[in-house]
C-alpha cells in the first residue's frame, strides 16, 4: 500500500487541530509547521506522534515550500491540511492509490465547506478546486490573493474525494478578525497587480479557469461587497442552502468590504493624497 506524508499549518489552533489530527491518525508521518504558537497547539501535535517545526509565518505559499523543500518528509508525496480542515477515509483511500504517479506534479482537490454543521455547496462555489496532494520538493506554490496556488509550471491532475473545511470552526468574530488580515494580503498581492485580463478566459471550458479570470475581473468593478452577496446568494443559487446559506453569504459580503476599503487605502497612498 502507497503512503503519504501530511502537512498542518498552525497559529493558535488548540481548538481546530484535534479533530484534524484525529482523521490523518492512520497516516504514518504528520508533520506540523507551527508559526509561533502560544497556545496549546504545540503540545497537543506531540501528544499525537506528529513531528513538529517551526518557522516564522511570511506567506503560505512561503511556509508550503519551505516545509517541501527543507523538512525531510518520509514519503514523496504529501497532502497538506489546515487546522480547520479534516481528512475523510475516502480521500485516503484516493490518495494512497495516486501515491504511484509520476506524469503528474501535483493533484487538485475540491474541499467540502461545512458552516453551521452543514454541507454549503452552492454559496462555496463547490467545487472550488485547491492544489493539495502534491509531489515534494518539486511541487513549487506561488501567492496568490490570500493563500496560495500551484504555479503555472505545474503539471496536475484531480482526485474525486473531497476534504472537508469547518468555515465557522471557532465563530463569527474570528472568522471575522482573520479575514481582515486575509482581505489586506489579498488586496496587496492581487488588487494592484498589472496582469492584463484575458476575457476570453470567461467562456473557457474548464471552470477552475473560468472561477479565476471572474475573480480578477472582480478587482474592476464597483461595489464589490453587494456584488459577490448577488453572486452567491443569487446567480450560484446560495439561497438554497437555507439560512445557513445566507448567513455565509453576508460573511463573504463583509469580507470584501474589507478588501475594498484596503484597495481604496492602497490606491490613495499611491496618488499621494
Amino acid at each position: 500500500m502507497n503512503e503519504y506524508s501530511v502537512l498542518i499549518l498552525t497559529l493558535n489552533e488548540e481548538h481546530n487541530l484535534p479533530r484534524c489530527l484525529a482523521s490523518v491518525r492512520k497516516c504514518d508521518d504528520v508533520v506540523v509547521l507551527d508559526s509561533g504558537s502560544t497556545d496549546r497547539t504545540v503540545t497537543l501535535a506531540g501528544e499525537a506522534d506528529a513531528r513538529v517545526f517551526s518557522r516564522p509565518f511570511d506567506t503560505f505559499a512561503g511556509q508550503r515550500n519551505h516545509a517541501q523543500r527543507h523538512i525531510p518528509f518520509r514519503h514523496p508525496w504529501v497532502f497538506h491540511l489546515d487546522a480547520d480542515e479534516q481528512m475523510t477515509p475516502e480521500l485516503a483511500a484516493e490518495c494512497r492509490a495516486a501515491a504511484v504517479r509520476t506524469d503528474v506534479d501535483g493533484f487538485y482537490v475540491a474541499p467540502k465547506m461545512m458552516f453551521l454543521n452543514r454541507w454549503v455547496p452552492h454559496c462555496t462555489d463547490f467545487p472550488a478546486w485547491q492544489a493539495r496532494f502534491v509531489h515534494a520538493p518539486e511541487f513549487e506554490f506561488i501567492d496568490f490573493g490570500h493563500g496560495q496556488r500551484e504555479a503555472p509550471t505545474m503539471r496536475m491532475g484531480r482526485l474525486t474525494a473531497n476534504y472537508l473545511h469547518d468555515i465557522l470552526a471557532q465563530g463569527e468574530s474570528a472568522w471575522l478578525n482573520k479575514h481582515r488580515g486575509y482581505a489586506i494580503r489579498e488586496a496587496r498581492t492581487c488588487g494592484q497587480a498589472s496582469v492584463p485580463l484575458a476575457w476570453r478566459r470567461l467562456f473557457a471550458a474548464d471552470p477552475l479557469e473560468r472561477r479565476r479570470t471572474l475573480k480578477q475581473l472582480s478587482y474592476q468593478l464597483p461595489f464589490r461587497p453587494a456584488l459577490r452577496f448577488v453572486y452567491q446568494y443569487i446567480l450560484r443559487r446560495g439561497f438554497l442552502d437555507g439560512e445557513a446559506g445566507f448567513r455565509y453569504c453576508q460573511l463573504l459580503a463583509r469580507y470584501e468590504s474589507f478588501v475594498a476599503q484596503e484597495l481604496r487605502r492602497l490606491r490613495l497612498a499611491s496618488s499621494g493624497e
